[in-house]
């Protein structure tokens, strides 16, 4: 990754570039942050399209291939269970068998399966022609970016909580202030580290490991089958946690919904689904489950 005397040698050109990409990815979340309120982490996936962006070039200067490694972690306290421990290392890529590694990793080190961290993945990530996951994609409504498609917001989040793997790789490369705050001047290259393939996988296994604890503690039902596993960590990953527990609580609020269907499917057909379902928590609830049920499918990738 990048530093700041690193920065200085660059073109003008490329330093331009660094820092347009980083303003315009922190002006896209504070815009659709305050297009959905404050009532949680947006809806930044789904039907929202996505496209590949032309960061070739300044990924490979900014993250060398093979250059992010995994440190060395002790095993997390919610490991797998019996049931699931068999999962943790046996996903079927096909097109993406280069990143069955990074997966594996992220398996071992949080006990979610990696065939629950793939089906996360391929719902997230957009694609090539044959299923491919593209590690450049971009959300083009949001901030949203990366395998795991997170927003700014949520990345620096995850960089700067205590014994994640971002949190580490942050720290390492000198990152992070003397509050475990990430510097304003190291912002844009903690960003640009999403289209990191293998770190954008360790991220999205410690926020799903994060998530399903917080539901848990939370009272939600979750089992621990690989199917409910995926699906309960994706909500949490697409709608944020703290609408995800209302979601499998008590159920959003109509204004909320209503918002976050809007976000996802458009104005026009969030008013025609409203219509047909009665009210704006039911319609939104009928399309996301429909919507997690088609896409969050781990049984594709074991083996």
């Amino acid at each position: 990754m990048i530093n700041r005397t690193d920065l200085q040698r660059l073109a003008p050109t490329q330093r331009a570039d660094i820092l347009y990409r980083g303003a315009r990815a922190e002006l896209d979340e504070r815009l659709w942050r305050a297009a959905l309120g404050d009532g949680g982490e947006p809806a930044r996936q789904g039907t929202a399209p996505t496209q590949r962006i032309d960061l070739e070039a300044l990924v490979r200067s900014l993250v060398p291939e093979g250059r992010v490694k995994a440190p060395s972690y002790a095993p997390s306290k919610a490991g797998p269970t019996d049931e699931i421990a068999r999962t943790l290392h046996t996903p079927a890529l096909g097109p993406n068998a280069q990143h069955e590694p990074a997966l594996s990793a992220a398996a071992e080190r949080t006990g979610i399966p990696a065939a629950a961290l793939a089906a996360i993945i391929d719902a997230e990530a957009a694609k090539g022609p044959n299923g491919s996951w593209q590690s450049l994609s971009r959300n083009p409504r949001s901030s949203a970016a990366g395998l795991g498609q997170f927003l700014s917001g949520t990345w620096v989040g995850e960089a700067e909580r205590r014994g994640t793997w971002l949190n580490t790789e942050a720290g390492r490369r000198g990152w992070l202030d003397g509050t475990g705050q990430v510097r304003a001047d190291a912002r844009a290259s903690l960003l640009a580290l999403r289209y990191d393939p293998f770190a954008s996988v360790q991220a999205t296994a410690d926020y799903a490991r994060h998530n399903l604890d917080r539901l848990q503690r939370a009272g939600a039902a979750v089992s621990h089958d690989v199917s409910s596993i995926a699906k309960a960590a994706y909500l949490a990953h697409h709608l944020g946690p703290g609408d995800a527990v209302r979601f499998l609580g008590k159920g959003l609020s109509s204004a909320r919904a209503e918002t976050l269907l809007a976000a996802q499917v458009g104005r026009s057909a969030a008013t025609s689904r409203i219509a047909a379902a009665g009210e704006p928590a039911h319609a939104h609830r009928v399309w996301l489950t429909a919507y997690v049920d088609r896409h969050i499918r781990p049984e594709k990738f074991l083996a």
